[in-house]
């Protein structure tokens, strides 16, 4: 394929109907003639992506306390934060690790049974979690979590890719990666239920083992696949050298995994420090620890997280306007802005009440951003495949940022205003690579 244009690559047999309902877009509300199934479809995607943040979420939410008792029991003196900065990046590496493997296995095998396997995955080892009681046992849990965990969200984003019409790509994929949102809450909701019996919190990660019979009952095989494993056999499927060996589905792998890399870096390093920003702030206007504490989580946790859920909502019908290149731009030009406005501006805690949506809106809207841009840059063969390269490759190269942000943020004498602004001048970087990237608004998926 190498010298050929872009907008030359080979299409799927559909490609015709769906860039004639793609031409009446703006005529057309992007939900109608939407099926029940299609409906459905979204519906599991979402509760499945719901619990991948909570797994990742309730350890931000209840490190503290589960670190400082097991510490303790094993007379350790470690310092928690960074065993939680550590157990961070193992996290992350499992995601890679679980989402390369998976991405595969779905094109290979199917989109329904690899979901099946991954939910069943991190729901296994969250409720296992309850039971542990040495580092080690925390580390390696947390590492199989994210294995299923970063699976799910990859056969996830493609299947509702696959499922939906050109013209409601761009929505359904921003809403399902919306529902992250929903994730948050409930993680805020069941660390602040069970407070410092943060083994509790763990068993709750079990209940996604449910959807499974949801997903056995109801998904069935996007018509894509389904024509597609029958042209090249289950040989033909899921194989990382289809990605490698093409000049243009190679490049386009590189520059996903760097744009995800971008967001997920900065997620850990600037959204996430949401919470000590405003406990920092606080202490600073003379709040007591405890008090600050608790309201740095409910600002995080409820404020900034719907704010941050707004933003992801709102990204998908940016993107079907204006273009998904545009819409990372505008975004992450707009978050290097509001990221020293926050830290900065605020004079009480109202004021920073007030910030704190605008902030998460703009620095993590663009992550819906991936679910609807990457399974659009891949063919069926390799579709879960190279979505999964991007967004888990990219948490691999986010663990250097997250690192270098430890260090940062620990430095004596660093006010950490000052370390988020920095870091949110990674942003730049972000916008760089894609505009670098090609537009796929208003095109059929590659075959």
């Amino acid at each position: 394929m190498s010298g050929r244009r872009e907008s030359d690559l080979p299409v799927e047999p559909m490609a015709e109907d769906e860039a004639r309902a793609s031409d009446s877009s703006d005529r057309t509300p992007w939900y109608s003639g939407i099926s029940s199934y299609q409906w459905l479809v979204l519906a599991i995607a979402c509760a499945g992506w719901v619990f991948d943040v909570y797994e990742g979420q309730i350890f931000n939410i209840t490190r503290d306390q589960m670190l400082a008792d097991i510490l303790a029991s094993e007379g350790n003196k470690g310092d928690v934060r960074q065993y939680g900065d550590l157990f961070l990046g193992i996290f992350l590496l499992g995601g890679t690790v679980g989402g390369l493997g998976f991405g595969s296995l779905a094109d290979r095998y199917g989109r329904r049974p690899t979901m099946i396997v991954t939910i069943l995955t991190y729901s296994l080892f969250s409720g296992l979690t309850y039971f542990a009681d040495t580092l080690w046992q925390i580390a390696a849990l947390r590492f199989l979590v994210a294995i299923g965990v970063g699976g799910e969200w990859a056969v996830a984003a493609s299947l509702v890719a696959e499922v939906f019409p050109a013209r409601a790509r761009a929505h359904a994929s921003g809403i399902f990666h919306a529902s992250s949102t929903l994730g948050t809450w409930l993680a805020a909701i069941v660390g602040i239920a069970v407070g410092s019996q943060w083994r509790y919190a763990y068993l709750v990660g079990v209940l996604p083992a449910l959807l499974v019979l949801w997903v056995r009952a109801s998904v069935r095989e996007p018509e894509r696949w389904q024509a597609k494993k029958a042209q090249t056999g289950t040989a033909g499927m899921g194989r990382f050298r289809d990605l490698w060996q093409s000049p243009t589905w190679r490049r386009r792998a590189i520059l996903g995994t760097l744009l995800a890399s971008i967001g997920l870096g900065t997620f850990w390093a600037v959204t996430v420090a949401g919470q000590n920003l405003v406990d920092t702030m606080l202490v600073r206007w003379g709040v007591e620890q405890a008090e600050a504490a608790s309201r740095a989580k409910f600002a995080y946790g409820i404020v900034q997280a719907a704010g941050g859920g707004l933003g992801l909502l709102a990204f998908g019908p940016i993107c079907a306007r204006i273009g998904r290149r545009r819409a990372f731009v505008a975004f992450q030009l707009l978050a290097v802005a509001i990221v020293p406005l926050t830290c900065f501006g605020p004079q009480n805690y109202t004021q920073l009440l007030i910030a704190l949506p605008v902030f998460g809106f703009l620095t993590l809207g663009i992550h819906a951003g991936y679910a609807i841009y990457f399974p659009e840059l891949f063919p069926t063969n390799i579709r879960a495949t190279g979505t999964s390269l991007c967004f888990n490759g990219g948490r691999l190269l986010a663990v250097p940022i997250l690192v270098f942000s430890g260090w940062l943020k620990g430095l004596p004498g660093v006010d950490i205003r000052w370390a988020l602004t920095g870091l949110s001048l990674l942003f730049l970087l972000g916008i760089g690579i894609a505009l670098a990237m090609p537009e796929t608004r208003s095109k059929p998926l590659p075959e």
